[in-house]
């Protein structure tokens, strides 16, 4: 249409223009909203030009170039060359319906890339490309039965808008995959190597029957693996072949290959630029003389050896795995061509979006130094270093090479800075504590320093508490922490389904830690406890034993130590690595009591393939108390207890184990036991459907557990266990749940919600199946 245009204007002006003449001025006329400057500038003519034929067809095939006009004549007045233009419409608003697949967002964000947009001129032939290519893309993603139309509908002011209408068509199923070629692996098994398949009871949750080419590629690149990996070199994917049915609405997959014969490794060496010894490169391989080849090992080993590389400065180096075979022989020689390139440092390491916290907090979490040759190994720990502070909702990490050099890089840390603390005064109700009151400030980021200050009041119906709290994770320049707490707490346990006594404790704690290494360290700590403790009336032998008179005041010298290691991926809501510590705590000698605690807790996170979000979470805690000296057993106010959130989901809170004996009549409370038996497994569910995924996290839950003693209360005469719910440490006693759990990093706090089913309660163990609390996560 547009060559039309040209032909018919240059016929045009052919016979108004037979004589040659010199210009003395030109007029451009039927412009509206194209400047004049954009006409001269694209014709080739200009005042004082002698003007044929030829100058005008080229100027009006310039004009046409611009796509600015519909129609372009060129006349002559005199020795006046006047220019006649119709201006294309513009385009007003563009509207797109029926789209569901592709967001119209995105459309239009692909739409102006081509050229198309609001405020625009209207270019027919752009718009049918644009029509054209998201047909095609409904196509590469399945739908057959897709369709793209549009309508123009012009509007005042030379000006159009564009009205296009999806039909986006079913997704076409796929109903059979055929593989020709395979002698060696039956199809169940080649099968098992693709996402796409047909249909089957996964089907409605991963929609693998629905057909796309993205996904065929990607699966036929899992083949090509599968193969190469067991050593057959010469395996190729002669074609695939898609059948579609007469309603667009199934597809049939044929795939020929070829296997080839089975390939073992030759001989192994390297070339290029050995900046590393020999030697030391061969510790990173994975392949050796004669073993069956693997085109996995031979990338895991060239991904080894640039990584060995790139921390050692070559941070753009480049290794190629070089094959040399003869057809049939049965052997692969490997080469490793290394290309390293030069050495590179790093000049600066610079921290952006800290809008609060101190540089100086982040720089101390580096362990790449500036000046020194780049190591990526280093650079990534300080990415995983910010991201455990808990200060950062996400860090990443870039490179950017120095303008004019090639030796020298900046090491770039993006962070985006969350609440990493609170100020309150609050009101608030839990099922266990009841209504709560309090004023608390706790801030692990204070004034952006990276200290760690807590001020707590807090009041229930159970207790009454105050306490200062303050934390240097620097205390020194090589990571050696300290702080101290300093609190006071008045406890009824009888209001929170223990046994009735209370305690009134005042407290100081200095405590100090070490980094043994990056993912482990060592905390000990120091304090005096002073306790006055108050039994009920009716207190049970358990409880009389250590306060005959029904109060008693101990001075108590504690002894903390903790071993701890940690890969986990993030400090809050963690969903990769694993963590363990040993705790063991100790009434040291010169208190009135001696006891000694040894607290064991574990937990790890695994993939899981059906969902990169999806994980499991396997847990465990156990623990350990004894009387020392002349206390025979743990006091009673240290025991364990289990049931409710952090243990045993679906059981009341602290049901679970010993009860007090001697309760008559009356329903024994709960006095918990020396010896914890705590596991649990969970799968972290995906939830895409959330703005913030990082904030929420829900779960299914299995909770395994119970408290026991190894000291139960006994009938002096018999012999026999005469406190309810006492065992012996037993699996056969231990107490099963299971349901669905969610954690939300609210403004106000972690908030946690489950809802479970407890399998096999005993008597006196309540059974609670929805539970809730503020301010703590599970």
């Amino acid at each position: 249409m547009r060559k039309l245009l040209i032909l018919l204007a240059l016929a045009y002006c052919g016979p108004l223009l037979a004589q040659t003449f010199v210009v003395e001025d030109i007029r451009i006329e039927g412009i509206q909203r194209v400047s004049p400057g954009s006409v001269f500038s694209a014709l080739p003519a200009r005042v004082g030009d002698t003007v044929d034929t030829t100058r005008v067809q080229s100027s009006i095939r310039s004009l046409f170039a611009t796509g600015l006009f519909s129609d372009i004549r060129i006349e002559r007045d005199g020795n006046v060359l006047v220019v006649r233009v119709a201006e294309r419409p513009a385009i007003a608003d563009i509207n797109i319906e029926g789209n569901k697949i592709i967001k119209t967002e995105d459309l239009l964000v692909s739409m102006n890339d081509a050229g198309l947009a609001e405020g625009q001129i209207m270019q027919p032939a752009t718009l049918e490309a644009v029509a054209r290519s998201l047909g095609q893309e409904y196509v590469a993603q399945g739908h057959y039965g897709s369709s793209v139309s549009y309508e123009i509908v012009e509007q005042p002011l030379n000006r159009v808008s564009i009205e296009m209408e999806v039909d986006e068509g079913k997704k076409a199923r796929i109903e059979q995959i055929n593989i020709i070629g395979n002698e060696l692996f039956d199809d169940k098994e080649l099968l098992d190597q693709f996402e796409l398949g047909t249909t089957n009871w996964r089907s409605w949750a991963t929609g693998n029957n629905k057909y796309s080419r993205e996904s065929l590629n990607g699966d036929l690149d899992r083949l090509e693996s599968f193969y190469r990996d067991r050593g057959y070199f010469e395996f190729v994917i002669d074609s695939s072949q898609i059948a579609i049915s007469p309603n667009r609405e199934s597809v049939y997959i044929t795939i020929n290959l070829s296997e080839g014969d089975i390939y073992r490794v030759g001989e192994v060496g390297f070339m290029g630029d050995l900046v590393l010894e020999e030697e030391e490169l061969r510790r990173y391989l994975l392949v050796a003389d004669g073993q069956v080849y693997s085109q996995a090992l031979v990338s895991a080993t060239r991904d080894l050896i640039v990584n060995r590389l790139a921390n050692a400065g070559y941070t753009f180096a480049e290794v190629e795995d070089i094959a040399e075979f003869e057809e049939g022989s049965g052997e692969v020689d490997l080469s490793f061509f290394v290309n390293p390139g030069q050495r590179v440092y790093v000049r600066r390491v610079e921290f952006r979006g800290n809008l609060r916290t101190e540089d100086e907090v982040l720089r101390r979490e580096m362990r790449q130094l500036e000046s020194a040759p780049a190591s990526d190994s280093l650079i990534e720990l300080g990415k995983i270093r910010l991201d455990r502070t808990g200060f950062f909702r996400e860090v990443t990490s870039e490179i950017e090479p120095v303008a004019g050099t090639q030796d020298q890089i900046d090491v770039i840390y993006n962070v985006d800075e969350q609440a990493s603390g609170s100020l309150s005064a609050s009101v608030g109700y839990a099922q266990v504590t009841g209504l709560l009151l309090g004023f608390n400030l706790q801030e692990n980021n204070f004034l952006g320093s990276g200290n760690s200050v807590g001020i707590g009041i807090n009041k229930s119906t159970f207790q009454n508490s105050y306490s200062l709290n303050y934390t240097n994770p620097y205390f020194t320049p090589d990571g050696v922490s300290a702080g101290f707490s300093l609190y006071s707490r008045s406890t009824d346990y009888g209001e929170i389904n223990v046994s009735t006594f209370s305690t009134d404790v005042l407290g100081l704690n200095v405590n100090f830690g070490y980094p043994l290494s990056e993912i482990s360290s060592i905390r000990y700590g120091a304090g005096y406890e002073r306790l006055d403790l108050s039994t009920g009336v009716f207190a049970s032998p358990e409880i009389r034993a250590l306060a005959p008179s029904g109060n008693e005041v101990f001075n108590l010298y504690k002894l903390d130590l903790t071993i701890g290691r940690s890969t986990l991926n993030r400090g809050i809501l963690p969903t990769a690595g694993s963590s363990q510590n040993i705790g063991f705590e100790v009434a040291a000698p010169g208190s009135d009591i001696s006891y000694a605690k040894l607290t064991v807790n574990a937990q790890a996170f695994f993939d899981i393939p059906l969902h990169r979000d999806m994980a499991l979470k396997l847990r465990s805690r156990i623990g350990y108390g004894e009387g020392l000296g002349d206390t025979e057993r743990l006091p009673f106010f240290e025991n364990y207890y289990a049931g409710g959130f952090g243990s045993v989901r679906g059981f009341e809170s602290n049901v679970l184990g010993p009860r007090e004996s001697g309760g008559g009549s009356f329903e024994p409370d709960p006095i918990g036991g020396n010896v914890l038996l705590l596991y649990g497994a969970e799968i972290i569910l995906p939830t895409p459907f959330l703005p913030d995924p990082r904030s929420t996290q829900a779960v299914l839950f299995f909770d395994a557990g119970n408290v026991f003693d190894t000291n139960c209360t006994t009938n002096p005469t018999t012999g026999a266990v005469v406190q309810p719910n006492c065992f012996e440490p037993s699996y056969k006693e231990l107490r099963y749940s299971a349901g669905i759990g969610v954690t939300w990093i609210s403004g106000f706090g972690p908030m946690s919600f489950s809802f479970g089913r407890s399998f096999n309660g005993g008597q006196f163990e309540d059974r609670e199946m929805f539970q809730f609390t503020l301010g703590q996560t599970f």
